[in-house]
Protein backbone atom coordinates (compact mmCIF):
# COMPACT_ATOMS: atom_id res chain seq x y z
CA UNK A 1 0.00 0.00 0.00
CA UNK A 2 0.96 3.68 -0.67
CA UNK A 3 0.22 6.72 1.20
CA UNK A 4 -0.34 10.40 -0.54
CA UNK A 5 0.26 13.55 1.38
CA UNK A 6 -1.46 16.52 -1.24
CA UNK A 7 -1.52 19.86 0.67
CA UNK A 8 -1.97 23.45 -0.28
CA UNK A 9 -0.85 26.91 0.59
CA UNK A 10 -3.55 29.01 -0.13
CA UNK A 11 -1.67 31.93 0.51
CA UNK A 12 -2.11 32.89 -3.12
CA UNK A 13 -5.78 31.33 -3.92
CA UNK A 14 -9.44 33.77 -2.78
CA UNK A 15 -9.95 30.69 -1.02
CA UNK A 16 -10.32 29.81 2.47
CA UNK A 17 -10.09 26.41 5.11
CA UNK A 18 -13.29 27.58 5.91
CA UNK A 19 -14.37 28.00 2.75
CA UNK A 20 -13.33 24.78 1.74
CA UNK A 21 -15.43 23.21 4.03
CA UNK A 22 -18.70 23.51 2.82
CA UNK A 23 -16.75 21.11 -0.29
CA UNK A 24 -16.50 18.34 1.80
CA UNK A 25 -19.86 18.73 3.41
CA UNK A 26 -21.54 18.99 0.16
CA UNK A 27 -19.73 17.03 -2.41
CA UNK A 28 -16.34 16.05 -2.00
CA UNK A 29 -17.28 13.13 1.14
CA UNK A 30 -19.29 11.10 -0.56
CA UNK A 31 -17.45 11.77 -3.80
CA UNK A 32 -14.59 9.77 -2.96
CA UNK A 33 -16.79 6.97 -1.20
CA UNK A 34 -16.41 5.60 -5.12
CA UNK A 35 -12.29 6.18 -6.17
CA UNK A 36 -11.30 2.82 -7.21
CA UNK A 37 -8.15 1.66 -5.06
CA UNK A 38 -8.39 4.18 -2.73
CA UNK A 39 -9.18 2.53 0.94
CA UNK A 40 -8.67 6.09 2.82
CA UNK A 41 -8.59 9.56 2.18
CA UNK A 42 -8.30 12.28 5.33
CA UNK A 43 -8.87 15.94 4.54
CA UNK A 44 -6.95 18.21 7.18
CA UNK A 45 -6.32 21.55 7.64
CA UNK A 46 -4.43 24.40 9.39
CA UNK A 47 -6.76 27.81 9.65
CA UNK A 48 -4.28 29.83 11.22
CA UNK A 49 -1.32 29.43 8.37
CA UNK A 50 -3.79 28.21 5.72
CA UNK A 51 -2.80 24.83 4.88
CA UNK A 52 -5.07 22.45 3.42
CA UNK A 53 -4.72 19.06 2.13
CA UNK A 54 -5.66 15.16 2.22
CA UNK A 55 -3.88 12.07 3.05
CA UNK A 56 -4.48 9.14 0.56
CA UNK A 57 -4.18 5.56 1.30
CA UNK A 58 -3.68 4.21 -1.97
CA UNK A 59 -3.80 0.04 -2.85
CA UNK A 60 -1.63 -0.29 -5.29
CA UNK A 61 0.98 2.48 -7.31
CA UNK A 62 -0.42 1.59 -10.56
CA UNK A 63 -4.11 3.36 -9.68
CA UNK A 64 -2.28 6.37 -7.56
CA UNK A 65 -2.41 9.49 -9.31
CA UNK A 66 1.67 10.94 -9.05
CA UNK A 67 1.64 14.34 -9.26
CA UNK A 68 -2.09 15.67 -8.40
CA UNK A 69 -5.38 15.11 -6.43
CA UNK A 70 -7.30 11.93 -7.38
CA UNK A 71 -10.36 12.27 -9.70
CA UNK A 72 -13.48 13.33 -8.40
CA UNK A 73 -11.12 16.12 -6.50
CA UNK A 74 -12.22 19.95 -7.67
CA UNK A 75 -9.55 21.66 -4.88
CA UNK A 76 -7.56 22.38 -7.97
CA UNK A 77 -10.15 24.10 -10.16
CA UNK A 78 -11.61 25.99 -6.15
CA UNK A 79 -7.91 27.04 -5.12
CA UNK A 80 -6.81 28.11 -8.40
CA UNK A 81 -3.41 26.26 -8.83
CA UNK A 82 -1.83 22.92 -8.54
CA UNK A 83 -1.07 20.84 -5.46
CA UNK A 84 2.00 23.17 -3.21
CA UNK A 85 3.18 19.65 -2.67
CA UNK A 86 2.76 15.95 -3.22
CA UNK A 87 4.54 13.00 -1.36
CA UNK A 88 4.62 9.43 -1.78
CA UNK A 89 5.85 7.00 0.71
CA UNK A 90 5.22 2.97 0.63
CA UNK A 91 3.51 2.25 4.14
CA UNK A 92 5.18 0.15 6.52
CA UNK A 93 2.26 -0.56 9.00
CA UNK A 94 -1.26 1.03 10.44
CA UNK A 95 -2.61 1.21 13.73
CA UNK A 96 -5.65 2.62 15.37
CA UNK A 97 -6.65 3.01 18.39
CA UNK A 98 -8.32 0.30 20.99
CA UNK A 99 -8.96 -3.24 18.71
CA UNK A 100 -9.65 -1.54 15.68
CA UNK A 101 -5.99 -1.51 14.95
CA UNK A 102 -6.85 -5.30 14.12
CA UNK A 103 -8.25 -4.34 11.19
CA UNK A 104 -5.16 -2.61 9.81
CA UNK A 105 -3.22 -5.34 10.85
CA UNK A 106 -1.55 -6.65 7.81
CA UNK A 107 -1.12 -3.35 5.61
CA UNK A 108 1.95 -2.63 5.58
CA UNK A 109 5.85 -3.66 4.33
CA UNK A 110 6.68 -4.45 7.71
CA UNK A 111 4.28 -6.58 8.17
CA UNK A 112 5.35 -8.98 5.89
CA UNK A 113 8.74 -10.36 5.80
CA UNK A 114 10.80 -10.53 1.74
CA UNK A 115 8.46 -13.17 0.44
CA UNK A 116 5.64 -11.13 1.29
CA UNK A 117 4.34 -13.67 3.87
CA UNK A 118 3.00 -12.39 7.10
CA UNK A 119 5.57 -11.84 9.61
CA UNK A 120 2.78 -13.04 12.01
CA UNK A 121 1.83 -16.22 11.11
Amino acid sequence: MYVMIVAWDLSRSAQTVEGLRSYLRDYAVEAFSEVPGMALKVWFSNAKRQIWGGVYLWESAELMPLTKPAAPSRSTELIGYEPTSVSVFEVEAVSAQGDAWRAFADIGLAMHDADGEDERS
